[in-house]
């Protein structure tokens, strides 16, 4: 079972920034297309951004030219670096592959943003 590690979370105020790192086990990370998903207090887990194996990149429209996807396929490590952070970008937030393993889920890194 592949075991995920969010961390980078914390409190920040609206425009700022925090680095997402997600560190994964096993040895077919640099295979799969990976993702980072968030959940509100209250709402359902979205889909904020993924990558494939070759680096392209897709992003959720709510995220779309504030936040970048990486990822270091040598190190397992996938990166979420999130700028001009709004109130509504509070949740915590999960990496999984793309479409996401039930059994992936890890547990995750809070991020809230406020004054």
């Amino acid at each position: 079972q592949v075991q995920l590690v969010e961390s980078g979370g914390g409190l920040v105020q609206p425009g700022g920034s925090l680095r997402l790192s997600c560190a994964a086990s096993g040895s077919i990370f640099s295979g799969y297309v990976m993702g980072w998903y968030r959940q509100a207090p209250g709402k359902q887990r979205e889909y904020v951004a993924r990558i494939t194996s070759g680096g392209t990149t897709y992003y959720a429209d709510s995220v779309k030219g504030r936040f970048t996807i990486s990822r270091d396929n040598a190190k397992n490590l996938v990166y979420l670096q999130m700028n001009s952070l709004r109130p509504e970008d509070t949740a915590v937030y999960y990496c999984n592959r793309f479409p996401p393993s039930v059994l992936a889920w890890g547990q995750g890194t809070q991020v809230t943003v406020s004054s």
